[in-house]
């Protein structure tokens, strides 16, 4: 009996332990009421500022192009106008532009560029058609970074920049590679003593013949001899100042030098004995301009060109106008002028119209070095000195022309015929002022 007790009471005490060791479930905490997120107040839309279309211009040009010249040239302009909407370049080409100008200016009327030859600029600069470049950020850095020596200096008239040069022209040595071998043929295009005695060893080599023919050796052409006054030192005829350089020693000893280069040359020159001497096989070389290639090519000459002396130098260029700075024209009429004679553009024009660009990179550009004519002018220009963009220039030309042919005739000696071509020039200045 009692055992079965201590068996009951013992079941009931496990029991009780077990309940104690598992405990009951805690009751779960409710979780707290979901809350949604504000939704956050949008920010007020400001509308975009429209965008202004821009202003339309119109840029007015004057130029002398003309033909198939002037195909290459428009199309830069119309590809400018692709590349500006708003921006119209009308051009137009006057039958004279001096006269047209004289009236066109005061009036309002004129253009905002003139596309003219650097030795206008003197003239227009005193009676205010066009305007310095240097007011409206153009220097002689950006000038002498981008442009060929002879061309820059040509657009600078008493101390200020006046235009911006396109392309420029010249004369060289051009020679019949037949004729004139390796050892006739001028190395250094300053040294005039070996000019001098390879023109005797051609002649004496080849009886009746003659080196070369300069048109204005036996014929009154200040042009064409000017290589040989500048080669020997002078730094032109005359300066913008009305300083005078005929009569200077360096122009004596030319002369002196032309005295003795007559005996080995055609007495009577002018273009057209030079071509026919040239062709018929009679002078080796042709010192002339890149005018005369067609003829040259046409006769089947194989020829080369190479520097000789330090040759005039024309520069064609672009003006800027006072109307495009009253119309208030000037920032794009100015952009335009710089597009027009930067390296692309005139490297496109060059190839298509065969001109020498003013733009130094567009001359070493590859694609134009491959024009052998471009390359070899290009070489001579290099060395040249600007034609004169003074008023006083136009004193130049009969002097310089006539005392040279008395050199070459022996009429005077070189002293005297150097002495009155300055005070000849000297002479029509003076009435000029």
């Amino acid at each position: 009996m009692k055992k079965n007790l201590y068996l009951v009471l013992g079941l009931l005490v496990i029991v009780s332990m077990l309940a104690v060791a598992c405990g009951a479930k805690p009751t779960p905490t409710a979780p707290p009421p979901y809350q949604a997120k504000p939704t956050p107040t949008p920010e007020p839309t400001v509308p975009p500022t429209p965008t202004e279309a821009p202003k339309p211009v119109k840029i007015t040009i004057w130029h002398q192009w003309s033909g198939d010249y002037l195909t290459a040239i428009a199309q830069a302009f119309k590809d400018y106008e692709a590349a500006h909407p708003g921006v119209t370049i009308d051009l137009t080409k006057p039958d004279d532009v001096t006269a047209a100008l004289k009236v066109a200016i005061p009036a309002g009327e004129g253009p905002d560029i003139i596309a003219w030859a650097n030795d206008q600029i003197g003239a227009n600069a005193l009676i205010g058609n066009i305007v310095p470049l240097d007011d409206f950020g153009i220097d002689m850095k950006f000038l002498e970074s981008t442009y060929e020596p002879a061309a820059v200096k040509g657009v600078v008239y008493q101390g200020k920049i006046w235009a911006l040069p396109e392309s420029q022209e010249g004369i060289a040595f051009v020679y019949n590679k037949a004729l004139v071998t390796d050892e006739f043929l001028p190395k250094d295009p300053l040294n005039f003593d070996d000019l001098l005695a390879k023109a005797k060893a051609f002649a004496e080599k080849n009886p009746g013949k003659y080196l070369v023919c300069n048109q204005g050796l036996g014929n009154p052409d200040a042009y064409h001899v000017a290589p040989i006054y500048f080669g020997f030192g002078l730094p032109g005829y005359v300066d913008d100042m009305g300083n005078v350089y005929m009569g200077s020693p360096e122009s004596v000893k030319a002369a002196k030098w032309m005295v003795e280069f007559s005996k080995y040359a055609p007495k009577e020159t002018s273009h057209d004995i030079c071509k026919s001497l040239l062709t018929e096989g009679k002078v080796g070389a042709w010192w002339t301009g890149p005018w005369a290639i067609a003829d040259i090519e046409k006769a089947g000459i194989d020829y080369g060109i190479a520097p000789m002396g330090r040759p005039f130098v024309g520069i064609k260029t672009v003006m800027l106008c006072k109307n495009a700075v009253d119309r208030g024209n000037q920032a794009v009429a100015l952009d335009i002028m710089k597009y027009y004679t930067s390296a692309e553009v005139q490297k496109k024009i060059t190839l298509v119209n065969k001109t020498i660009p003013a733009n130094t990179a567009a001359l070493k550009d590859p694609e134009v070095q491959k024009l052998y004519t471009l390359a070899g002018f290009g070489a001579s220009l290099n060395l040249g000195v600007p034609m004169g963009n003074s008023p006083f220039a136009n004193a130049q030309w009969g002097p310089v022309g006539d005392a040279t042919t008395a050199v070459w005739t022996g009429a005077q000696t070189p002293e005297d015929a150097m002495a009155a071509a300055k005070a000849a020039i000297e002479k029509a200045i003076a009435e000029m002022k």
